[in-house]
């Protein structure tokens, strides 16, 4: 018997509606397992992102705004508006200008669309709109790992004050760097590798700090592509570096290099919060420098050879196309990409840095946000996980640092660092293996 006509269509229509019904009922059915296994994560970023969408709201309107660093921002920019282009005769309130020209054109922006800096609330509310897209981007490549248990993420974004700090009530430009960052990650999940460098270049022409990134993106453009693939992808960063920076490079080229990518700047020890156990003469001596550098690279090391790095052939075949290479192809999968080699490649950077400031904790969460570095979820480690997390956030929320909240997140950092090490799944999978994942269309392009 012939369907009645339109039916086709309500039951086409209706599927969507009946789809989701299934979706909550069975979550409801399973509610004690909602906030443990990672196929909800969907679910629970929604709620979040909802939830977020009045707690910032709140935090605009009745938590006091404090000054920091918008004025000096403002400041810099706007002499870029007044015609000058010598980086050197760049300055605010608190100092020169000390980030690359993408910084300039986005404050820039900001500059213009609050009535030059002096709109506050309309800035907080930019900035609370570009909270809720960089915990968008961060919840889409969580939900990709599918290791990452949802509770998690309630951590991540309502519970921590200093987040909802550094966004809404201090406008820092570390934000906007890290949300440019997340959308590179999730084009680098989608196998967009040149679109991918591109935005990671941009991010790095924000803040310098994304750099800690680096040695995991050069390493899995190597793994991708090999040496003569990944020069096209390197030649996008430097090139938009290049593009952006140009005005001033004109007018002072060292002035300009040496400022918005000084890697010897002294920072003040009032602000540190990771070095406040140090005497001040050790935490500002250049051997001590030197030897955070070392271990810095020692562990970068150790990390490709070991972690990342997993085929009968050394690190040097990396250099070869990957078609030429005697190990069967591998997919490189989206717990790879993400918790074994970028995060990871961050978060080495971040433990070894020469000083962290509050605002930077929206780079330094990396990995901690999975601070069981992908493995499967147990009682103990779901208990292990709050209390390292709880750990951390309470370390930041410590103003100004202490001697216990410096040791304390040190501690935290380096059992994270341990259970990256001793306690990862295998960051690739032949082709062949049943867990691999097959390699898509999309992942035989090379753009």
């Amino acid at each position: 018997m012939a369907p009645a006509p339109g039916s086709g269509l309500r039951r086409k229509g209706a599927a969507g509606p009946g789809s989701l019904r299934q979706g909550l009922r069975r979550a409801w059915q399973e509610k004690h397992r909602v906030l443990l296994a990672p196929q909800y994560t969907g679910l629970v970023a929604a709620c979040l992102c909802l939830a977020e969408v009045g707690v910032a709201h709140w935090v605009i309107r009745r938590v006091p705004y404090t000054e920091i660093d918008w004025k000096a921002y403002m400041d810099e920019v706007e002499g870029v508006v007044n015609g000058t282009f010598d980086y050197t005769q760049l300055k605010g309130e608190t100092g020169p200008l000390v980030y690359p020209a993408g910084f300039v054109y986005i404050f820039l922006g900001l500059y213009y669309l609050t009535s030059h800096g002096i709109n506050i609330r309309l800035a907080q509310y930019l900035f609370a709109a570009l909270y809720l897209v960089t915990l968008l981007l961060v919840f889409r490549i969580y939900s990709r790992t599918k290791k990452v248990p949802p509770y998690v993420f309630f951590f991540m974004c309502c519970a921590s004050y200093r987040i909802h700090s550094i966004y809404i009530l201090r406008l820092f430009n570390d934000p906007v760097a890290m949300t440019i960052l997340f959308l590179a990650v999730n084009l680098f999940l989608e196998e967009r590798w040149s679109w991918g460098c591109f935005f990671f270049s941009l991010a790095v022409s924000v803040k310098m700090n994304v750099l800690l990134f680096a040695p995991g993106l050069l390493f899995l453009l190597l793994w991708r592509f090999g040496l003569l693939g990944t020069i096209p992808k390197l030649s996008i960063c430097a090139l938009l570096q290049v593009a952006l920076g140009l005005p001033f490079l004109l007018a002072n080229p060292v002035g300009y290099v040496t400022r918005s990518f000084d890697l010897g700047r002294q920072f003040l020890f009032k602000w540190t919060v990771n070095w406040r156990f140090l005497p001040e003469e050790v935490f500002q001596h250049r051997a001590f420098h030197l030897a955070l550098l070392a271990a810095h690279l020692g562990a970068l090391g150790l990390f490709a050879l070991h972690r990342w790095h997993r085929s009968e052939e050394n690190l040097l075949s990396l250099l070869k196309d990957p078609t030429e290479r005697k190990s069967p192809p591998q997919a490189l999968t989206a717990n790879h990409i993400v918790v074994f080699v970028l995060f990871s490649s961050n978060f080495i950077g971040v433990c070894c840095s020469r000083s962290l400031h509050y605002q930077f904790y929206v780079q330094a969460r990396g990995v901690s946000a999975d601070p069981c570095g992908g493995v499967e979820p147990r009682l103990e480690l779901q208990v292990s996980r709050v209390l390292i997390l709880g750990l951390i956030e309470l370390s930041w929320n410590t103003y100004p640092s202490t001697v216990c909240s410096s040791a304390c997140l040190h501690v935290c950092h380096g059992i994270i660092l341990l259970q990256l090490w001793h306690g990862t799944a295998a960051p690739l999978e032949p082709q062949g293996h049943p867990a691999a994942q097959k390699t898509s269309p999309s992942q035989k392009k090379t753009e």
